[in-house]
C-alpha cells in the first residue's frame, strides 16, 4: 500500500508474535487469589518509563487511586494512554510523572497545557476513538487497524497514524498504529479474587484496554465470590485470565464516580480546578490528598470521611442503579 500521508506524533508498536509469546508465558492461566494491597500492585507492576493506559475518566469510574498511588510512589517518565484525560493528566505532570502522553481528550488544568506549551510534556494526538482503537488492535494482536475518522484533520498530522491507499476501493484510508501498554488500570463495580471482573453502565473500553495490556491491575468497588460470578456469567466484562492484581478500593473513583454507587464529588473537584492553574496551589493540593496520606483508605478517612462519602452514596441511590 502507498503511504499518503503520515503523522508526525511519536509512538512505538510492539511486535505481534512477540507480544503474543509474552502473554502466552507470563500470564498465569490457572485460577489463584490475586487480591493484593495497593501499594503492592504499584510496586510490582509499575515500573519508571512505562507504558501506562487507563479506562474511563476522572468523572466516571476512573482508576483514581491507583493513579494517587503511582504518584506516591514518585514513579517517573510514565507514558500515558489516556482517551479521557481530565484531572489525572494535570496531577500526573505536576508530580513530575509524565513523559508524555496519548490523548483523545485533554482537559481540566492549564497547568498541563504549560508543560506540553514549554516542551515538558509530549503529546501525540489521537480522537477518542482512534485511541480506543488502537487498544483493539493492540487486543486483537494485530499492528493496525483501519480508520476515516483521522481524514482531513489536523488531529491526524499530530498523529501516529498513517494515510493509504486502499487496496481494495483506491481511496484514501488512515491506519493506525497498535498499541499495547505495559500496564493497564481499571476501575470495575465487582470482581471475585482470581481478577473476574464486572463493569455496569456506559464505558470506554475496559475489556480492550485489559487484553492489549501486558500487565493489567483491577481496582474494585466489592469483592464478590466466583459463585456469584458463576450465576451471572454474561455480566463479567473481563475474564480472569488477563488480570494480574486485584486491589480492593471502595470509592476508588473519587473525586469521580462509580455508576450506581456514588455520584462524584463536586466539591472536591472545584476544590481541584482552583488549584489546577497555579505550580504553588497545585503542589499544597498534592501534598493535602496523596503524599500526606499513606493509602487509599487514609485518604478515604482523613480526606473525604464518612459523612460525605455517606452522602455521595445517597445521591447515586435516588437515580437507577446498573445492578
Amino acid at each position: 500500500m502507498d503511504v499518503l500521508q503520515a503523522g508526525i506524533g511519536e509512538f512505538t508498536v510492539e511486535d505481534p508474535d512477540e507480544l503474543r509469546a509474552f502473554m502466552r508465558t507470563e500470564k498465569r492461566r490457572e485460577m489463584v487469589d490475586k487480591v493484593v494491597p495497593e501499594a503492592e500492585a504499584v510496586r510490582r507492576y509499575v515500573k519508571d518509563g512505562d507504558y501506562v493506559s487507563f479506562d474511563f475518566s476522572s468523572f466516571t469510574r476512573g482508576p483514581a487511586s491507583l493513579v494517587r498511588e503511582i504518584i506516591r510512589q514518585r514513579r517517573q517518565n510514565l507514558w500515558f494512554a489516556a482517551k479521557f484525560t481530565l484531572m489525572e493528566s494535570t496531577l500526573l505532570a505536576a508530580a513530575g510523572c509524565l513523559q508524555g502522553i496519548d490523548v483523545g481528550f485533554l482537559g481540566l488544568g492549564s497547568l498541563i497545557g504549560k508543560a506540553v506549551e514549554d516542551g515538558r510534556i509530549k503529546v501525540t494526538e489521537w480522537t477518542n476513538g482512534t485511541l480506543t482503537l488502537r487498544h483493539l488492535a493492540g487486543a486483537m494482536g494485530v499492528p493496525f487497524l483501519p480508520s476515516r475518522s483521522l481524514l482531513a484533520t489536523d488531529t491526524l498530522t499530530y498523529s501516529g497514524a498513517k494515510v493509504v491507499q486502499d487496496p481494495f476501493t483506491g481511496k484514501p484510508i488512515a491506519l493506525v498504529p497498535a498499541v499495547n501498554p505495559d500496564v493497564g488500570l481499571v476501575h470495575v463495580h465487582q470482581c471475585d479474587v482470581y481478577g473476574n471482573a464486572r463493569c455496569f453502565g456506559p464505558g470506554v473500553s475496559p475489556l480492550e484496554t485489559a487484553m492489549a495490556s501486558k500487565r493489567t491491575i483491577i481496582s474494585t468497588e466489592e469483592i464478590i465470590t466466583t459463585d456469584d460470578i458463576r450465576k451471572e456469567p454474561s455480566k463479567t466484562t473481563i475474564p480472569y485470565y488477563l488480570v494480574d492484581a486485584v486491589v480492593y478500593a471502595p470509592f476508588g473513583c473519587l473525586p469521580g464516580g462509580a455508576q450506581g454507587v456514588y455520584e462524584m464529588d463536586t466539591e472536591h473537584f472545584l476544590e481541584y480546578m482552583a488549584a489546577s492553574g497555579d505550580e504553588q496551589k497545585m503542589g499544597a493540593y498534592l501534598d493535602k490528598y496523596i503524599y500526606s496520606v499513606s493509602s487509599h483508605e487514609e485518604f478515604l478517612d482523613k480526606r473525604v470521611g464518612v459523612t460525605r462519602l455517606m452522602d455521595l452514596k445517597r445521591q447515586a441511590t435516588i437515580k437507577e442503579g446498573y445492578h
